[in-house]
């Protein structure tokens, strides 16, 4: 493990192939010679924009090979929506897209970028053996306690994930009532004041944490949902700060999520 959290990375735009499809994804890794742990990261309703690149390429200078695959290749294969300076965060426009695409997504095929994605590090020869994680926002985070259910995430940071106890993208089995196959370690973060995620979800999903005996964390912050957006603001300077921003769970979110990567990959 690479003891800096501030190492030179290379960053590229990459095609993550998967049975004829090519998945658009963000890489970012350690510029060093060497082999590392490797995360997925999920994004939000808005694709892999420019604060979902700035979040992988945090993960690589902590010394992992971090990579952001576009959710929504098959629907809007060129998607992504930035925090605006007139809305101070993402338009009406941009919500309106994510949730019309978002709408369209399917558990199979969501599982089906997953696995790939998993294929594709395995390529790279910096990658460690039996070293993946994964890493999720909102509707991210959601995909993330999916990822978690395959046997090659051995950690996953899940943010706030939406819609984990009633649904799983067309399926008839919500998400939740797969937390069974879960194998690996998952820390599960959450606002208290999260008005698309109830108190009774979360308190669901750690019960069934609890039932399954999965080795878990689950943290709560006096915060709404998406209190770790915006944790770039200085990326954006048209922002006092986003308002969903929360400047005392952000951070220490960030770190237990290293906490959780340095002590199972």
């Amino acid at each position: 493990m690479v003891e800096t959290t501030n190492i030179e990375i290379n960053t590229a735009k990459v095609k993550v192939p998967n049975n004829g499809l090519e998945i658009d994804a963000y890489l970012a890794q350690p510029a060093q010679k060497g082999t590392f742990g490797a995360v997925i990261v999920f994004p939000e309703i808005f694709g892999i924009n420019s604060n979902i690149r700035d979040i992988t390429e945090l993960i690589a200078k902590q010394g992992y090979v971090a990579i952001a695959p576009a959710l929504y290749q098959r629907i809007a294969p060129d998607f992504e929506a930035d925090f605006s300076p007139e809305d101070a965060g993402y338009s009406p426009e941009s919500y309106r897209l994510g949730l019309e695409y978002y709408q369209q997504v399917k558990y199979q095929e969501i599982l089906s970028d997953i696995q790939a994605a998993i294929t594709y590090l395995k390529t790279l020869p910096n990658v460690k053996d039996d070293a993946i994680g994964a890493i999720g926002f909102c509707f991210g985070g959601h995909v993330a306690y999916i990822a978690a259910t395959l046997a090659d995430i051995k950690a996953t940071a899940s943010f706030y994930g939406g819609g984990i106890t009633t649904a799983s993208y067309g399926e008839d089995t919500p998400t939740i009532n797969r937390t069974s196959e879960i194998k690996g370690t998952i820390y599960a973060f959450f606002g208290t004041r999260d008005a698309l995620i109830s108190q009774e979800e979360n308190k669901q999903i750690e019960a069934e944490l609890k039932k399954h005996n999965i080795n878990h964390r689950v943290f709560r912050y006096d915060a709404g949902h998406g209190f770790f957006a915006g944790f770039f603001k200085d990326q954006y300077p048209f922002l006092e700060q986003h308002p969903s921003y929360n400047p005392e769970a952000a951070p220490d979110a960030w770190k237990h999520v290293i906490e959780l990567f340095q002590n199972n990959l």
